[in-house]
């Protein structure tokens, strides 16, 4: 089996990985999320940079990416190595200007566009563009082999210290440039543990040090490197001295260097080590973040679910709020009873209603003959009411919800990056309101005509009228659960039985049930549809987000699958 065909399975399950990453975005803000988010896309770089391209060509040149520190002399010891001034040291700090990669000239093809580094745009010349990677051929460099002058890592510009690690990161090998001043640092040695973690070929290189400190240096920095899984890197000492006029390190102080690279080019069995030492370590690595970042995942879909199940309770408890104060006489109080009164003189009727309800529906007809505007007046009212319940009641909704979210920070994140005010009602949620109550009650008219469409001759509906019967319906159904209590039953609930009864009369007792658990039933529906129109404000917010509670399962089972292989030795 060729090394290609070895390689594809492996190639294949992680363009499947970085798919899945791609699709894993983090967007709420919970505890560690920044970490998780960072870890991401170190991992999506690691891929695209590294680990596929040297997947897919496996014999391509080894990619020396020579790092440090600021001021270690990294651009001074690329130059010394190639024998000419291909890049420009820094003198002021910080330095920003393109990385620059020096290859072979036979080379070439491997570092075009499409393989390493896809996002960095490609320049011969030098450029202060740190999006540009600045190619130089020269045939100082021996065939197989490429070395990359980075930006400092602890460069006081994120830009250079993002960069630096980007292209640490697509390297075969390190060559760490450190000196007598900064070895023992902290960033550097975060650098070197995260190179020791995912088992990464490193040399180190102590430069810049006193003649007569190298003895002790070194061996100090010796025991932090075995002390720090660094044990097999080789190390390297460069004594301080003076530069040529070229700003040139003298050829015999980098010739151990040098011929330590040219030997790796030229042995086809140690290049290959040195490439799928790190390239097996960051795989592994990979897949072992891969479900760190798989747990973040989880996190965000609980979290959106938790936010979800906010904004659904507050709703919820408004629309029965408002299911409960439509139907238990809540509305058939104030200017809605008043009115009511007005138009059944309810007074004589009220005194006679449990003995007498014959007579009390012969009055109710005669009372309401000729009270067209009463009615709707009744209409009105009910409008004003209902309109105002419902108003209330989205109100508090939005109200409970905005707490609730602002009690996370995933959630005050949302409603302060949502460019609207979600703790109050839509700004024209009263005229929607209105309209449909409105449409409501036009519903409730409707009903009644078609109800009466076959009674019209009789005396009873002609005395009531279509306008008249609706309100008495609506009245009704304000009452259906038989809730009022106390004083009210007398008041409110017994209005509602005159109103029952004439509707009785009218259409008979079947019929005025069905009608009004219709009509109930369309009210809810209105209500519900109009709370979910402002539900779907804060719902909006959460999916924007474009979670998938899908992917946490697949990167665990990309993950598991690079495992599968790395284990079976299939790549």
């Amino acid at each position: 089996m060729t090394e290609s065909q070895t390689s594809a399975p492996m190639l294949t399950v992680l363009v499947r990985l970085r798919e899945a990453l791609q699709s894993s975005a983090l967007p709420l803000d919970l505890p560690k999320v920044e970490e998780a988010r960072a870890m991401r896309a170190e991992m999506l770089d690691q891929l695209e940079d590294y680990v596929l391209p040297r997947l897919i060509q496996i014999d391509a040149p080894l990619l020396t990416v020579v790092g440090g520190s600021t001021g270690a002399g990294k651009s001074t010891l690329v130059n010394s190595l190639v024998g000419e001034r291909v890049t420009e040291p820094g003198v002021l700090r910080p330095t920003t200007r393109s990385p620059v990669l020096v290859h072979n000239p036979n080379d070439a093809a491997f570092f075009d566009q499409a393989r390493i580094l896809p996002e960095l745009e490609r320049s011969t010349r030098s450029s202060a563009d740190p999006g540009v990677l600045q190619l130089v051929g020269s045939h100082a460099i021996p065939e197989g082999l490429a070395v990359l002058d980075a930006p400092d890592i602890d460069s006081v510009e994120e830009q250079n210290r993002i960069l630096a690690a980007q292209l640490l990161a697509a390297g075969d090998l390190w060559l760490f440039v450190t000196s007598a001043a900064r070895y023992a640092d902290q960033v550097p040695w975060d650098y070197l543990k995260m190179a020791a973690d995912r088992s990464a070929a490193v040399a180190i290189v102590l430069d810049r040090t006193p003649p007569e400190a190298i003895s002790e240096v070194s061996s100090h920095l010796l025991r932090m490197m075995n002390t720090r899984g660094l044990k097999d890197s080789p190390l390297f000492t460069i004594a301080e001295g003076e530069v040529d006029s070229e700003g040139l390190l003298p050829s015999a102080a980098v010739r151990e260097i040098r011929t330590w690279l040219s030997s790796l080019a030229s042995d086809t069995e140690a290049r290959e080590g040195v490439v799928r030492q790190t390239l097996e370590g960051a795989i592994r690595t990979i897949a072992r973040r891969t479900y760190l970042v798989a747990d973040a995942c989880h996190e965000q879909i609980e979290m959106q679910r938790r936010l979800r199940g906010d904004v659904q309770a507050a709703y919820d408890q408004s629309i029965r709020a408002i299911d409960n104060a439509s139907a238990d006489g809540t509305l058939l109080r104030g200017e809605v009873l008043t009115r009511w009164q007005e138009f059944v003189g309810a007074g004589e009727l009220l005194k006679n209603l449990e003995t007498k309800v014959s007579w009390v529906r012969d009055r109710f007809s005669n009372a309401v003959k000729g009270k067209p505007a009463e009615a709707a007046k009744v209409t009105v009212a009910v409008e004003s009411g209902l309109q105002t319940l419902i108003l209330e009641h989205a109100e508090a909704a939005a109200e409970r919800t905005d707490a609730a979210w602002r009690s996370v920070q995933a959630g005050k994140f949302l409603l302060e990056n949502s460019g609207v005010d979600l703790s109050r009602a839509s700004r024209d949620f009263r005229s929607r309101a209105e309209r449909m109550v409105r449409d409501w009650q036009g519903g409730v008219l409707e009903m009644v005509r078609t109800e009466g469409q076959d009674k019209r001759t009789t005396a009873r509906f002609l005395a009531a009228g279509v306008n008249g019967l609706s309100v008495s319906l609506m009245v009704v159904v304000f009452a259906s659960t038989g809730g009022v209590t106390g004083a009210e039953i007398g008041i409110a609930g017994g209005s509602a039985i005159i109103g029952q009864k004439l509707l009785e009369a009218v259409f008979g007792d079947a019929a005025v049930r069905r009608l009004a658990a219709a009509a109930r039933e369309d009210l809810d529906r209105r209500v519900r549809i109009l709370m979910d129109e402002e539900k779907a404000r804060f719902i909006e917010q959460l999916d924007r987000m474009e979670l998938s509670a899908e992917t946490s399962d697949q990167l665990r089972q990309a993950a598991r699958k690079v495992d599968d292989l790395r284990f079976t030795g299939r790549h």
